[in-house]
């Protein structure tokens, strides 16, 4: 009888696919998440520095933007991954609050670390976490108050402190834009804003049309022009005669057939101009080619026409003068015209063609703004829209839940101090993590202070301190890295529970993988 030696593994996955388990799962996985949030914290707060962002194309920007930041990194780990869905999900959802998202979640990930090595179990810390998490919104909406107007500029100031754009000039360009759309708009929202580049002056040059700008030619030369008060026609189609949609031949046999022919096309012609002139409209927007007869008739009646505009500028047109589409030209009626202050075109040559700058301001009835953007570089302006829009969904973040918190780290400190006072009555090893959530909220005001040349860790023991305090003052860290009284810097609560829920889903997604299957062998 034969004794048989032990049988050999049975391998159910390609030789080159490799399995990795146990805590050196967990170990990558937010090594690799720190590294994310390592590369984001020095663009963080006030005094936080740009990053260059070279591309494979060979473009180039600059910016500090962290959502930016991370859509154009090309990341392969699949937990690098995970941090850009949680960054492009905060960006969507409050349109700021990316990079603050991003070191919560390190920070998390950071403490998990600590609490794994000591032999707690990844489902504890998950645990309490989420308890952290529930204190942590009882915290934020009971230091939130109802927004004012006058918040809405605190707001957009504090959006966009610390990126390359002119925030006292551009706040409150767009606290006015929400004072006017709010009278038209139920709900306003990055919809009801439009962009214009001038490509000339400075940021300073900046300002709000109360409408639409177009960057489209006149088709005449002899165009009216600063026309005011004029009703406006939004005309989807044409102004010109249909033509026919079948191939025919019409047999003209005489010369008076062909004099009717042509009489009987101008008078069509001539009832199209009609049909606009009767409608008092003075500047008509089609999405169409124009006839130059009628384009003729209609500029001697002093009204202007710009044609072929987009179906976006089309329907941005429509919003900003409050117009009726009309898809028929003979179908127009003055109750489907819109209205505006003023119209105004001016005549630039380009490089390779010759355009015209067409504002439409003054539109009482406005639905869409248009914020003209000057600056001389075309790369600086991109960044400053960025900054805008990023402002802008901050402040309709307040159009849902019109409440607001307190920034510059004091919020997170309050949260550190809620859930740490909590811990205090928790029984279990939950209270280690707890404990561990609390100094992982920390990391806000500690990037703060380190980012402004102070000493991070005496500035969390000092806010630490002053947090305690349950009366309604609010301290932060200034610009300059002091802990003070703050009131100016302020955040849409919502943006500030979700910056918080969205990190905390991101640490509990990783610290719940305890294997991975690598097809690739890395």
């Amino acid at each position: 009888m034969t004794e048989s030696g032990p049988a050999a593994p049975v391998r159910i996955v390609k030789d080159q696919t490799r399995i990795t388990s146990g805590t050196e799962v967990q170990e990558k996985m937010i090594a690799a998440a720190r590294v994310f949030s390592d590369i984001l914290r020095p663009t963080f707060g006030p005094r936080g520095l740009d990053k260059m962002l070279y591309k494979t194309d060979g473009s180039m920007a600059v910016t500090n933007d962290g959502a930016r930041i991370v859509a154009e990194l090309l990341v392969k780990h699949p937990a690098a991954r995970m941090m850009v869905s949680m960054g492009k999900t905060q960006e969507e959802m409050s349109g700021d609050g990316v990079t603050a998202t991003m070191l919560i979640c390190g920070a998390l990930l950071e403490e998990a670390t600590r609490l794994l090595s000591r032999g707690l179990h990844p489902l504890t810390v998950v645990d309490g976490y989420r308890k952290s998490l529930a204190i942590s919104s009882s915290v934020v909406n009971a230091r939130s108050r109802d927004v004012s107007d006058g918040d809405l500029s605190k707001i957009a100031t504090t959006s966009m402190t610390g990126k390359s754009v002119d925030a006292p000039h551009f706040s409150p360009i767009l606290s006015e834009a929400f004072r006017i759309l709010r009278q038209n708009v139920p709900e306003v929202s990055t919809e009801n804003f439009g962009m214009h580049k001038t490509g000339q002056g400075s940021q300073r040059d900046s300002r709000l049309v109360q409408g639409l700008v177009l960057r489209r030619r006149v088709p005449s030369e002899n165009a009216p022009n600063n026309l005011k008060e004029a009703p406006v026609a939004v005309i989807r189609g044409d102004l010109k005669i249909r033509k026919m949609t079948r191939l025919a031949e019409i047999k003209i046999t005489d010369s008076e057939q062909l004099d009717s022919f042509i009489a009987e096309e101008q008078n069509r012609k001539e009832k199209i101009v009609q049909s606009i002139s009767q409608s008092s409209a003075r500047l008509v927007l089609c999405g169409g080619e124009v006839d130059r007869d009628i384009l003729h008739s209609l500029t001697n009646s002093e009204i202007l026409v710009i044609s072929e505009l987009d179906s976006s500028e089309i329907e941005q047109a429509a919003l900003a003068t409050n117009a009726r589409v009309i898809d028929g030209v003979m179908d127009i009626d003055t109750e489907m015209l819109g209205q505006c202050g003023s119209v105004e075109w001016i005549r630039k040559p380009a490089s390779d063609q010759v355009e015209d700058i067409v504002t439409i301001d003054g539109c009482p009835l406005a639905k869409l703004v248009t914020i003209s953007v000057s600056g001389t570089s075309d790369t600086a302006s991109e960044e400053t829209i960025r900054c805008l829009h990023d402002a802008i969904r901050s402040i309709s973040a307040c159009e849902t839940d019109p409440r607001v918190v307190v920034g510059a780290g004091s919020i997170h400190a309050r949260i550190a101090h809620g859930v740490r006072s909590a811990s205090l009555s928790e029984p279990g090893r939950e209270r280690l993590a707890m404990d561990a959530f609390a100094r992982a909220m920390e990391c806000i005001p500690f990037a703060l202070a380190s980012n402004a040349g102070a000493e991070g860790l005496d500035t969390v023991l000092e806010i630490r301190t002053k947090s305690r305090d349950e009366v309604k003052r609010e301290y932060g860290v200034t610009e300059q890295g002091e802990v003070k009284e703050i009131e100016d810097v302020l955040h849409p609560s919502s943006a500030i529970l979700s910056s918080i829920e969205a990190a905390l889903e991101t640490a509990v997604g990783m610290l719940r993988i305890d294997q991975v299957v690598s097809a690739r062998g890395d």
